[in-house]
């Protein structure tokens, strides 16, 4: 493969897509409304990629993504990420994220600590809302303030954060939210 690639993939929430490049994942787009839509977004972040059949590698982080989306536990550890272009503090913010075990959360200020920039909770939030690797960084574990989990994550939307924090326990509800009962309700979309 030279160059930039993409595909688009089924998932339980939706048509996602994630590019990629020799140096790995570049960026994921979680499902829109419209699989056109989500192609568009995905194509706005990695204006070069071409639809292709992706690798071995691509394929096992495009599994995360349906499992995780589904509510089962992923380690996305193995899965590289094209870092080139962007800034380091960024990719300080991605490490930590990272390191957020499934079901928790971490403040903002307590992300900055950990990067090495206490004081840099606006520095802190224009990289998770920038976070071009949705689910494999979870920046849905991210949260302004302790027990506080509104808010939208990275190209996901606050339904989809609720969503993600409530199949990995990381919500103390009562029961299912409106939108996982309409979710299980919801007809299956027809193969393609």
């Amino acid at each position: 493969m030279v160059g930039v690639a993409y595909t688009i993939f089924d998932t339980m929430m939706g048509r996602c897509g994630i590019a990629w490049g020799l140096d790995g994942v570049l960026a994921v787009q979680l499902a829109e409304s419209r699989e056109i839509d989500t192609r568009r977004r995905l194509l706005k972040q990695c204006p070069d990629a071409r639809e292709a059949r992706p690798t071995v590698r691509i394929d096992s982080a495009i599994e995360g993504i349906a499992a995780t989306l589904r509510g089962a536990h992923w380690d996305f550890s193995d899965v590289r990420l094209d870092l080139g272009g962007l800034a380091a503090f960024d990719c300080r913010v991605y490490d930590v994220l990272r390191d957020i075990p499934r079901g928790e959360t971490a403040t903002y200020a307590e992300i900055a600590r950990r990067a090495g920039s206490p004081g840099a909770l606006h520095a802190v939030g224009h990289a998770i809302r920038n976070n071009p690797f949705a689910v494999i960084v979870p920046c849905h574990r991210a949260v302004t303030v302790a027990g506080d989990t509104s808010g939208s994550c990275a190209n996901g939307g606050a339904i989809t954060r609720r969503r993600l924090l409530s199949v990995e326990g990381a919500l103390a509800t009562g029961g299912p939210s409106l939108f996982d009962v309409l979710l299980t309700a919801a007809p299956r979309q027809a193969d393609r």
